[in-house]
């Protein structure tokens, strides 16, 4: 009769086993092709929408935000004269693909470089941004030969759309911060068969990619971050009172020291204050104006060197800025995309001591793009990151690197790298 249990109870506990065995497995895994086809009847309600704009009186100083004049210009164009068919048109030409990790769809593109040996690089964008930031670096990345590369520096591409941004899905419960989103990436990349790689991010892909440098997922070797956690907490601790500053900064460390305590005196700036606390609130705007969308986006800081098209040789242009927030308009995204804020509570993205990247063992490099919003003196990364194998600061760039600086910020990474191909 004992014998009888103990066997039941085999047979049951091997069953339970199966039973959740399959439920772990249950996700479908399939890599599946993905095309952007937005219905024509969302472009004109876009139209008809932009068309109705109540517009607000104008600013009477111009640190209250973004100027009236400047925004209705770029406002009209979008409902006169701007053709998110071709931006369509350009996502549509490379590839893309969608894959369920964790419950939540990741739309991402991934170009293969013709190039042997190519070195996989997951490419993670920020907000305001999305996909279209990293547009210009694949080819530079990708074949390098025809962008003033060698063979040997070529990349696989892979560029993720951060869950709750564009054609990613918006999770449904809380808990998308940067190191669930790491184990995501790092979830990808194995999909793709990926046993080396590497990875970079800017804004938000600096958090998730040192949560993906602390994690060290099987195959990662490295990664590279161009708004790296490198405010050491002593000066951490006074930026939020004002100083005084730390005794024993070296000159560049007082001017940057300088620049956070001038930054810190204006306030958090209101995006970020918002979406950290309240993401829902801004949503209730942002999902019903189109205008209202483009101006909270353009308010970030990093806008702040952009001339609204003013100047054609700028980039990005004003087609690509208007590729970017349409995206965000088409897919509804502003108030799921404000939600990292609020998973991230508030960490700063630039203080060594919230990114933890003391803890990071793998590989480390920075570059730091001079119009950048904050600009990491070399000595606070070699102290923040244990392993830093390489620092530059590059001649040209801002917050938006990839889209302002394509082929600068290509080279940043051949040359970031290098020592890990071999």
């Amino acid at each position: 009769m004992k014998l009888h249990k103990l066997t039941a109870a085999l047979a049951f506990g091997l069953c339970l086993l199966s039973v959740l065995g399959y439920a772990q497995s249950a996700e479908d895994r399939s890599i599946r092709p993905f095309k952007a086809q937005v219905p024509q009847a969302a472009l004109d309600d876009l139209r008809r929408r932009i068309a109705d704009t109540r517009w607000p009186d104008k600013e009477t100083d111009p640190s209250q935000g973004v100027p009236l004049a400047r925004l209705q210009e770029l406002v009209r164009y979008w409902g006169t004269g701007y053709d998110w068919r071709k931006a369509e048109a350009r996502l549509n030409a490379l590839p893309q693909f969608v894959t369920s990790i964790d419950g939540v769809d990741i739309h991402f593109i991934h170009v293969r470089s013709r190039h042997k040996n190519a070195l996989p690089v997951i490419v993670t964008h920020g907000w305001p941004g999305s996909v279209f930031e990293q547009f210009k670096i694949i080819g530079p990345l990708a074949d390098p030969t025809a962008h003033g590369g060698r063979a040997e520096d070529a990349f696989d591409v892979v560029i993720p759309s951060l869950p709750g941004f564009g054609f990613s899905a918006k999770p449904t419960g809380t808990g998308w911060g940067p190191d669930r989103i790491a184990q995501a990436w790092a979830e990808l990349m194995n999909r793709l068969g990926y046993t080396r790689y590497v990875a970079q991010g800017g804004d938000w892909g600096s958090p998730v990619s040192n949560s993906m440098g602390r994690q060290a997922p099987k195959g990662l070797l490295g990664i590279h971050v161009n708004l790296p956690g490198t405010v050491p907490p002593e000066v951490g601790a006074v930026l939020p009172v004002g100083g005084p500053a730390p005794a024993g900064l070296s000159p560049k460390e007082r001017e940057v020291f300088d620049s956070l305590i001038a930054y810190a005196r204006m306030g958090n700036p209101a995006y970020l204050t918002m979406m950290t606390a309240r993401p829902q609130n801004v949503g209730y705007g942002v999902a019903d104006s189109p205008a209202g969308l483009a101006a909270w986006l353009l308010g970030h800081p990093g806008f702040a060197q952009w001339k609204y098209g003013a100047d054609p040789e700028q980039s990005p242009t004003r087609d690509d800025v208007l590729d970017n927030i349409t995206l965000y308009w088409l897919t509804n995204t502003g108030t799921s995309a404000a939600r990292i804020y609020w998973e991230n509570a508030g960490r700063s993205v630039t203080s060594a001591g919230a990114q933890k990247s003391a803890e990071i063992k793998l590989p480390v490099a920075i570059t730091v793009f001079p119009d950048e919003v904050y600009r990491s003196p070399e000595s606070w990364a070699r102290r923040a990151y244990p392993n830093l194998v390489y620092f530059r600061e590059a001649e040209k760039g801002g917050h938006f690197a990839a889209w302002e600086e394509p082929e600068i910020f290509a080279a940043e990474l051949r040359a970031a790298f290098k020592s890990l191909r071999k």
